[in-house]
Formats: structure tokens, sequence, C-alpha cells
């Protein structure tokens, strides 16, 4: 017999199942091998050894990117019980040498074969079910079930003896692949160069010791490198001449969720935080999960006593034994849950699916892993203002005239312009007058690691590299909108450095951009900017400067741009007024912008009294100008009336009136005359004018406010000589039977009912 066959041990496993993780362990602790190989890219020798560092905590994952182009990347998660992480684990605590033997991550990179889709990046360590299938589910279909969870679980992840099922499975397997279809010719010369660099490694193995080499697999590959191998020849012709790519590889912290397989990870499972614990809690194994779903369901406020616990254990076991289980798995202990724990509720059972079954648990790699500089300083800065980076959604809220809390939104902002989308803002209270809260969630992605590298290309340094990301945004920025955002991003990240730059590019894009739609809708971003400058004490006299330029080309382009106009250019203009209308009012407020508001209410003034523009605008326009003061009520309901006249058609009518109430319903609720001339307008309309207009007053009404509508239709019977709301309309008030409610009200009034 060849040395290849009696001193190679196989060990076929599942990915991320603490069953195989367990029996794997056995399979070691038994045979004691010199050299351990595990499936894996097999240039990641320069970061294998940190896997045995005490800072290493899993869930952890492998990570290899193109240096050139970050995004170019792939992941191979770990969890505590992925039977390659326990291999790993072995190997490091006796001191036996481990290597990794599938294809590098150079060539898997280079398109030398297709890592199996992860996520946004890519992980390669799952088994490619479209060359075989699904192999579990037939060996599932065989013993009888429906489900293959379930079959693995029974057979292999409940296990607690220390038989081997390996062998049993190699066998089973290889019958499997025997019978498998052919699957597309690029497909199978994947998995074909996949297993001839496994063997390639065996064969290397081999040579360096005399003792036993076990190879630690997906069950798949595991008849491929069993018994007698092929000629080595032959595998080296599979190999040659296969692309490559330089490659960078590091360990990234890891979450459960992420190894689920509902986050779209094509090797995940449907349970990391149950297999955390299967693997972790080898006694009472049942009792101490429904330990845990208790004290989940108690952080909801939910009632769940000791009784319950020993109840759904109970149940738990009994489910077992009528399914003829060896012991209760997640079935039966999510069932038994669900209906003594959680009285049916299909709600509350899924606050244990999300936060125990699945779980957030977040790994941690130790400091002496590679890192980009970028990387270091985020943590760096993270530990100095207090930000806690973890997978868990945490609720930050920033009073901005503190150091610590300025400089917590400062970092946060230059992160999000980095695309590291560590926090949002969820309370947009930033864009208020004068407010001084920020409120942001956080929550740390794994891959967000990717993240950071692909910002890491903009500079060594948050600062240096959000600066140098902005300007290069400001510079290629397709139209003006996208320089004045990027203005104010500039101030809430604070990039001094940045602001001249930008500037310049919003300089350049004005100047060229005539459109005087284009030009109002850049007005708003740019006075918000001026307002956090404000809050956070940023000098921002010549961003001041450039919005009074705006304002006035606005001014100045208004007229022609008013006139006649179709229905859609005269909504979009009417959506661009009301924006520069709230920007110029809220720059205003500041003695610096007075001037460039006085301007805009004068070119409002000379639109109004226009009869080529849009009833759409030309009703808006009379609405702002008299809520501001600037015309009077009385005027207001000259003009009004004059446009609900019988010489304008009702389409035109309805336009007007939609432009003119789509501030708020509140004036014709104060004002009786408007709601007269209104009233009257809807009543006088023939019936196919009312039916044209009922659309356009149903779209108008429909942005008030519920109480809005109701005053209005208060007013509106009143109007019509309805009886006010009040429960003594047109009746005296009789004493006699107010005297007893009276005396009830003035007794609870002076405490004494």
């Amino acid at each position: 017999m060849s040395p290849s066959t009696d001193r190679v041990s196989v060990l076929g496993i599942r990915h991320h199942g603490p069953g195989s993780a367990r029996s794997v362990v056995a399979e070691l602790e038994r045979q004691k091998p010199a050299v351990v190989l595990i499936e894996g890219p097999a240039d990641a020798g320069g970061v294998l050894a940190l896997a045995a560092d005490p800072g290493m905590v899993p869930p952890v994952a492998l990570l290899a990117y193109a240096p050139d182009e970050p995004r170019a990347c792939a992941f191979w998660p770990y969890g505590v019980f992925s039977p390659e992480w326990q291999a790993l684990a072995w190997a490091a605590a006796h001191h036996v040498p481990a290597r990794f033997c599938d294809l590098p991550a150079s060539v898997m990179l280079a398109g030398g074969t297709e890592p199996e889709a992860e996520p946004g990046p890519a992980g390669p360590d799952g088994e490619p079910v479209t060359l075989r299938g699904d192999p579990i589910a037939r060996l599932a279909a065989v013993a009888g079930y429906d489900d293959p969870e379930r079959w693995w679980d029974s057979v292999i992840e409940s296990r607690l003896d220390a038989g081997s099922p390996f062998a049993a499975l190699t066998e089973a397997i290889a019958e499997l692949r025997a019978d498998a279809p052919a699957g597309p010719p690029g497909e199978q010369g994947e998995e074909q160069r996949r297993e001839a660099h496994m063997r390639q490694v065996l064969r290397a193995a081999l040579k360096d010791t005399a003792g036993t080499v076990t190879v630690v697999c997906g069950a798949w590959h595991a008849p491929a490198l069993s018994g007698k191998l092929p000629p080595a020849s032959a595998d080296a012709a599979l190999l040659r001449r296969m692309p490559k790519r330089k490659t960078t590889l590091t360990w990234v912290p890891w979450t459960h969720s992420r190894l689920a397989s509902a986050s779209g990870y094509g090797a995940g499972v449907t349970s990391p935080g149950w297999y955390h614990h299967l693997f972790t809690t080898p006694e009472q194994t049942v009792i101490r999960w429904l330990a845990k779903v208790a004290g989940v369901l108690r952080d909801h406020d939910l009632p769940v006593s000791s009784a319950h616990i020993i109840e759904a254990a109970r149940l738990a076991e009994a489910l077992a034994a009528l399914r003829a289980r060896p012991l209760a798995g997640l079935a039966e202990v999510s069932e038994a849950a669900k209906s003594v724990m959680c009285d049916g509720d299909e709600f509350a059972a899924a606050f244990v699916t999300r936060d125990l079954v699945v779980g957030e648990q977040l790994g941690a790699v130790p400091a002496c892993a590679p890192a980009v500089p970028l990387e270091a300083d985020l943590r760096a800065q993270a530990r100095t203002l207090r930000l806690k980076i973890d997978a868990l959604d945490r609720t930050l809220a920033l009073d901005l005239r503190g150091d610590t809390d300025r400089s917590r939104s400062v970092l946060l902002h230059r992160l999000g312009l980095l695309g590291i989308g560590w926090a949002a803002v969820t309370a947009d209270q930033v864009r208020g007058s004068g407010t001084f809260h920020e409120t942001w969630t956080l929550r740390w992605r794994p891959e967000l690691a990717v993240a950071v590298i692909d910002a890491a290309r903009w500079g060594t340094t948050i600062d240096t590299a959000a600066t140098a990301k902005i300007i290069d945004t400001a510079a290629s920025a397709p139209g003006l909108g996208a320089v004045t955002a990027a203005v104010e991003q500039v101030l809430l990240a604070d990039l001094p450095d940045a602001l001249g730059p930008v500037l310049r590019a919003l300089d350049e894009k004005a100047a060229a951009d005539c459109d005087v739609v284009h030009l109002m809708t850049a007005v708003p971003a740019l006075v918000r900017a001026v307002r956090y400058g404000d809050v956070r004490g940023t000098g921002t006299a010549s961003l001041s400067a450039v919005v009074d330029a705006l304002a006035a080309r606005v001014c100045a382009g208004l007229p022609a741009a008013a006139g006649s106009l179709a229905d859609d250019a005269a909504a979009q203009l009417r959506a661009a007024l009301n924006g520069m209308q709230a920007a110029l009012a809220l720059h205003a407020q500041d003695e610096r912008g007075r001037a460039a508001y006085d301007l805009w209410t004068a070119a409002l003034t000379a639109l109004a009294g226009r009869r080529d523009v849009h009833g759409l605008l030309a009703g808006r326009v009379v609405r702002i100008l008299t809520d501001t003061g600037a015309m009077p009520r009385e005027e207001a309901a000259g003009r009004f009336a004059a446009h609900l006249s019988i010489g304008i058609p009702a389409a035109g009518q309805a336009a007007w009136a939609e432009g003119f109430l789509s501030g708020g319903g509140l004036l014709l609720v104060h004002d009786r005359d408007l709601l007269t001339i209104l009233d009257g307008w809807i009543a006088a309309l023939p019936d196919r004018d009312f039916m044209d207009v009922l659309p356009l007053l149903r779209r108008t009404f429909g942005g008030f406010t519920a109480p809005e509508r109701a005053n209005i239709a208060t007013a509106v019977r009143q109007l019509a000589g309805g009886a006010p709301d009040r429960a003594d309309a047109g009746e005296p008030l009789d004493a006699g039977r107010a005297d007893g409610a009276l005396r009830t009200v003035a007794a609870i009034l002076a405490g004494n009912p």
C-alpha cells in the first residue's frame, strides 16, 4: 500500500458544524498527526499563526484583498464551532504544523477560480452546489428526512459520543460523486483545480514528515483526497499557468449573523447562536439554552418564570422522544419555548430567533494582526473618544457645544464621507435652525473592514483621507447639486483644508450652470452649511458670500424662467421655490443674509403681478408673500377672488388654489374672507368642471393635517349657518342642570372627591 494511503487521514466536514468540530477534535486527539492540512487559501501562511493568539476571539474571518483594488476581496469566516477553527486551535495547542491547502487567494482573486458569493465581498469556503446539487439533501432523503438540516443535526451535530463519522461519510459522498451530473465546463475545471492543489499540498506534507497527515476539508472533497492519489504530473498540468494577482491577507472580526445563511452567505448555517451553544455547552444543553431564552424574553419585558423553563425543557425532551431523536435539537427546543414561554406568540418567538438562535456576537482580532494605517487611526480615535466598536445597535445623542461630542460628530461624518458606514444620523435635527444636537445609530458590521481598506487609498489618517476624498468628489461632480452637497459635508466633517478647493469647484460649476432650478436647489445645502459652521464654530464668511451671489443670480434669472411653463415644469419650479424660500429665511436670521432675502422678496413681488405665470406658481408666490407679511391679507384675498373668477378655466383656478393653499390649512381657518371665496367658488362650479378639479382639490386638502381639515370643516359649517360645535348651541345655559357637574369638578380640584 502506498504511503499516500496509510499515512493520510481525511476528515470530511460540514463547514460551521459543532458536531463536525467536536468529532474533528476527537480524531486529532486519537491520531496525533504530524501535520494538519485545512481547506483554506494556501498563501495565508503569514497570518495563520495569529489564530493561536489569545486576542483572537471567534467569530473571525480571514480576509484577502488586492491592494490596488481593495473591493476585489474574499472572506473565509470561522466561528468557535467551525471544524477548521478547531483544527487550527488543536494544532497550535499541540505545536503541530498547520497549513491551508486550497488554491491561493492570489489565484481566486485573479479569476483563476470563482469564490462562492458572500454578501458584499466573496467567501470561497462554502460548497459550490451548482456542480453537485446539495449532497446533504440527498443523504437526508435516503435516510427518510425531508429536511437536510434536521438529518445533519441528528447524525452529526447532536453527537456527544466519541465515535468517528468520517469514514462512513466519505464513503457516502463518494457514491454521490459517482452519480453527480456534470456541471458546466468552467465549473468542473474549478473543482478539479481546487482538488488538484489540495493533493499537491498533501504530497508535499507527506515528503516533509514520516508521520500521519490529517486533512480537514469539506465533505464533498474527502473522496478526492482519500485512498491512492493520482499521478502528480496530472495535477501539475491542471495548475499550470493559472493567473495570479498581488494579494494581502489579514484577520478581521466577524459576527454570528454574518455566519447565518439568512445573510446570503452560501456556506452559512441557519442557527449560529444555537450551534455556538451546542459546541460550548456539552452538559445540560437544553436547560441552559432555555435559561438564555428566558433572559431574552425578560429583556423584552415579557414575564417568564423558572417554572416556564422547567416545563419547556420537559416538553422539548418529550418531543425528541416522540421523534426518536437521541437529544432535543433546535426544532424541539424552539417549539417548546414558543408554546410554553411565548404562549404561542410568533412575535415573541421572533425575539428569540433574532437575539439568540442567530445572535449578534462580534469576534475580535489581536492588535498585532496586519492592519492598514487608516484602520489603526480609526481605532485609536474611537478609543480616545470612547466610542465602542461592536455589532450592537447603539444610539448616540451628541451635544455639539461640548468638545468631546463635537469631536465624535466630526469623526462620524468623516467616516460617512469615506464610505465607512459605521454610523448614521437617525434624527435630522442638524437641519433645524440653531440646533446643537445630533442623534446617531452606531453598528459595526464585518464588511466595514473592506470599506476601511478601500478608503485607505485616500490617505493614512481619517483626516487626510477624508480631505482628499471630498476634494476629488467636488472636482469630478457631474453637477452643481453634488458640489453643494460636498460643501455641506466639508463643514460637517470639519475639513478646513478642503474648503478652498471645494469652493473653487463650486464657483466653476455655478458659473457654467445657467439653469435657475439648479441654482435654486443648490442654495439650501449651502445655507445649511453656513448654519453648521455657526454651530461648530467654523468660519463661514466666504460661504455666506457664495449664497448671496447665487441668490442674486436666481433673482435675475427667475422672471425668464417662470413664464409660460407646462404643469410638470411648474411643479418642479414650485418645489425649488419652496426650498429657496425656507433657506433664505433661515439665512436672513443672520444680518449677513438680510440683503439676499430682501432681493428675493422683491423678485417674488414682481412675479406675483404677472399674468403669464402658471397658476401653481402664482398662487404659491402670493401665499409666501402673505405669510411673510410682504403682502397684506386683504390684497391676497382680492387676488384669490380674481383668480377664481369666471374668466379663468377651471383647471387654472384649481392650480392657483393649490399653489396658494399648499402652505398649510390654518390660513383658511382664521381668514373667513378667504374661506368664503373658496367655498363660493366650489359651490358655483358646474358639474363637469367640479369633476375636473376634484382630484387637484383632494390632493391639496390631503396635504393638510387631520386637525386642520377638521377645523376647516367646522368653519365651513358655520359659513352655511350651521350651529357651532358646542353643547349649549342655540340654548341658554341651564344653571340647575350644570350645578351638579360644577360641584363635582370643584370637589375634585379641592382634592376632596
